[in-house]
């Protein structure tokens, strides 16, 4: 398990997803320390991800080019085959959740879900 103030990471053994929730805004090793852990986990475990953007925010365009280029990549290459984003009614993220999907759509599926129960076994 990953503990931090903007992040938690932890396996999710019900749903077969490492599960990430933010909490508040962060960027560089802020950001990118939590999802690496969770390559970790996608390694071990050959599971999904799921991320609670809840409380999202939008990235920095840095973190943003990190994501498509080494995290997207390397959970694909790690055994995972979804990406699930739990989003709010509103979809605040919108934009960002969907410019992460257009650049990885290749590698990964992407759902947009309420809550981690609708994540499918």
């Amino acid at each position: 398990m990953f503990l931090s103030e903007y992040c938690d990471v932890n396996y999710n053994d019900t749903h077969n997803v490492v599960f990430v929730r933010w909490k508040k805004f962060c960027c560089n090793d802020d950001y990118r320390k939590p999802l690496e852990y969770a390559l970790e986990i996608i390694k071990k475990y050959r599971c999904d991800y799921c991320a609670d953007t809840r409380n999202g925010f939008e990235n920095i365009p840095e973190d943003t080019q990190w994501v498509a280029e080494f995290f997207m990549p390397t959970a694909a290459e790690y055994g995972c085959k979804c990406i699930y984003f739990i989003i709010d009614k509103n979809n605040s993220l919108k934009e960002e959740l969907e410019g992460q999907a257009s650049d990885s759509s290749d590698k990964l599926e992407f759902r947009y879900i309420y809550n981690l129960e609708e994540i499918e076994k």
